[in-house]
């Protein structure tokens, strides 16, 4: 069984930071769960274009107010608590916090943790 406390892991090799983002890796490759699994805190007014070539991902929004937009259709949606999207597609997506937001993600293959974005909004692929 695998137990950890997200304060415990803040200020660790876990804490991961970007341009107005930050990521807790709750779960990582490396925990044998074929998934890792994130908080992340994106700041209010930042705007983020990723696109996850390589992976999947479900996000679960705890808390704040932002919209997603799908950048392959133009249409945008709206993000609060409660709501939940999923790039099945690796849909390349950019993603707008009105407020902070704090958001419960979910990638697979599992990140390693030591993912940097590329210039094109993805993570490499995993080895």
């Amino acid at each position: 069984m695998i137990v950890r406390d997200l304060k415990d892991l803040k200020n660790t090799d876990r804490d991961v930071h970007d341009a107005q983002w930050t990521s807790v890796r709750m779960l990582l490759a490396d925990d044998g769960m074929g998934f890792s699994f994130h908080i992340t805190t994106l700041e209010a007014g930042s705007e983020h274009t990723f696109h996850y070539k390589n992976h999947f991902e479900s996000v679960y929004c705890i808390s704040g107010k932002g919209s997603i937009t799908d950048l392959a259709t133009g249409e945008t949606h709206q993000i609060h608590p409660g709501v939940m999207y999923a790039l099945n597609l690796h849909d390349k997506h950019t993603l707008r916090a009105e407020e902070e937001l704090v958001m419960a993600c979910c990638f697979n293959p599992p990140v390693t943790g030591k993912e940097v974005h590329q210039a094109d909004g993805s993570y490499a692929a995993a080895d």
